[in-house]
């Protein structure tokens, strides 16, 4: 069946949509590629930039599309061989390299990071580099405590300034083992592990051990924004009013999140993983098996992979989110899908994409399902705080759909499970149970919690806040001013630059941090961290930092 044929065409007389659908779903859906093509339609508007897809079954590719512009200003379209930032989607090349060293007898995940990084402050608890690999070190993210410390994301830095942002923690969000948090700390060290033991760059290496045999041609190591390349894509982010702008990645990334690609190299590598052409089959199967944690429960990531299920199907994958950028390759394992996603904008939610991609070629549910299944989280919209604790999220309703806020920002739903709910997230481990009277039982890494519903519409008496506060260890003063119109400024300074923010009391003793536009966090965050007044100081709580403590000056 010939539903669409390859080639080049126009949208509305305005911009380039190429598509090649070249065989039916085995058991999905006839119209694939027009369900597709509605996913993305938002990107084909004018001035828009966009998003590249393939799909492949068995091995071979059933249908590619590009959708929207790889140059705003030029007007020029996004197509397969665009390169594009795929982030965090490195890291399961940085794992593998670290496998492969391995195998040769040059390291062991079981190392502890101080037999290779000597520089990397020992905490209460040993940390491996199997926790780094596997997300539950409990290192705190190297990348939020730059932004914290008044480095935004656009601002320049080197590989230095984040050795000594590492080097400065003084405690870890967790014990090694018992949770799983985001991390980007713990694949900068394999990353410089593998340059120190192979005396080589990570993008020498990446070549040498990966790209060239596999022939991934545009794959490499791109530090920071603003190298001249050939079919290079501008990265884009929205603004408030709908309107893009260029948002540059200041930070050096490394093996952490510093990769480029094209649609046609993921592609190979995708391949790859389903058949190993580099590495063995054994070291893939190590990623792709899911992290066991302390108490026995599995955790939804492997080592630099995403494992788990949807709908009944296991799904081994990874995205990637930077500055302008989006990305997600995701496999359905036992049915031979394969989904790739590279978007030039930070807007492209990659992750519910390649989902609802599957839900289109399988056929097994619609968007009007997916509207039902989540009535009930629309019956109980609101702000919800960690009975005991500091956890904060919020449940707001959109064109009839829940969606989940937290520090770390915006995400769908999905069901998992009657009554059993869980952000659409790759990795979050969080599955939330409606209980009624304003309360949320969860489980936390498998382990139980209660959320109870903050009343907004009451009035609080916020526990007084202003004053200059200290965090001597980490070199971290903070100055916060008087409440007016009931929010505080709030400035932390470093050695290295200021973050401004403002509080605005959520509870009387919890206020929650947003900061300022010039701040440089990552896009889509409503908020940043929250804070809790304690007798004597505060404690600032965020998605990748927990219990960081600021004693009062006096």
């Amino acid at each position: 069946m010939a539903v669409v044929q390859p080639g080049f065409w126009r949208l509305d007389g305005e911009l380039p949509l190429r598509n090649a659908l070249k065989e039916a779903p085995s058991g999905g859906a006839a119209n694939l590629a027009s369900e597709i093509d509605a996913l993305f339609a938002p990107f084909t508007k004018p001035g828009s930039p966009g998003a590249i897809v393939a799909i492949t079954k068995d091995g071979q590719e059933i249908f590619s599309g590009s959708y929207g512009l790889a140059n705003i200003n030029h007007a020029v379209p996004l197509d397969r061989k665009s390169i594009i930032r795929i982030g965090s989607q490195t890291k399961q090349f940085t794992v593998l390299l670290a496998l492969m060293l391995e195998a040769e007898g040059k390291l062991s995940m079981d190392d502890e990071v101080q037999v290779h990084m000597p520089w990397v402050p020992r905490m209460a608890y040993p940390v491996t580099l199997r926790h780094l690999a596997s997300n539950t070190s409990g290192f705190r993210d190297f990348l939020e405590a730059m932004i914290f410390s008044g480095l935004p994301i656009t601002s320049h830095s080197n590989r230095q300034t984040g050795r000594d942002v590492i080097a400065a923690q003084d405690d870890l969000n967790y014990v090694p083992g018992e949770q799983m948090l985001y991390s980007n700390t713990g694949f900068f060290l394999l990353s410089e592990i593998i340059e120190k033991i192979e005396d080589a760059s990570f993008d020498e290496v990446l070549h040498a051990r990966i790209t060239k045999p596999l022939g991934m041609v545009d794959t490499r190591l791109m530090a920071r924004d603003g190298e001249v390349q050939s079919r290079l894509a501008t990265h884009y982010t929205r603004q408030p009013d709908g309107s893009w702008r260029q948002l540059p990645w200041g930070i050096v990334l490394g093996g952490e999140g510093g990769m480029v690609s094209t649609l046609d190299d993921m592609l190979i590598w995708q391949a790859n993983l389903w058949n190993p052409q580099v590495g063995t089959p054994a070291m893939y199967e190590r990623m792709a098996k899911a992290t066991a944690y302390a108490n026995g429960l599995i955790s939804p990531y492997g080592l630099g992979l995403v494992v788990g299920e949807y709908r009944g199907r296991r799904v081994v994958g990874h995205g990637g989110t930077v500055a302008g950028g989006k990305s997600e390759s995701m496999r359905f394992i036992d049915d031979g899908l394969g989904v790739v996603i590279i978007a030039n904008n930070d807007a492209a939610a990659t992750y519910s994409l390649a989902r609802r991609i599957g839900d289109a070629y399988f056929g097994d549910t619609t968007a009007a399902q997916r509207i039902e299944d989540m009535a009930p989280l629309t019956r109980v919209a609101g702000f919800y705080r960690e009975e005991g604790g500091t956890d904060l999220f919020e449940i707001i309703v959109q064109n009839e759909e829940p969606t989940f806020v937290s520090a770390g920002g915006p995400a769908p739903f999905e069901r998992v499970g009657a009554n059993r709910f869980k952000p659409e997230r790759g990795i979050t481990d969080l599955v939330l149970s409606l209980s009624g009277d304003g309360i949320i039982d969860a489980e936390w890494c498998g382990a139980p919690r209660r959320y109870r519903r903050i009343d907004r519409t009451a009035s609080i008496k916020p526990q007084a806040i202003a004053g200059r506060y200290r965090n001597a260890k980490l070199g971290l003063d903070v100055e916060i001013g008087a409440a007016e119109d009931g929010r505080n400024s709030f400035v932390l300074r470093t050695s290295i630059g200021a973050l401004r923010a403002v509080l605005t009391p959520l509870e009387p003793e919890l206020y929650l941090m947003t900061a300022a536009e010039e701040a440089g966090a990552r896009p889509g965050r409503s908020w940043l961290a929250s804070i809790k007044v304690e007798p004597q100081g505060f404690v600032l709580n965020s998605e990748r930092t927990r219990n960081l403590r600021f004693e009062t000056e006096r």
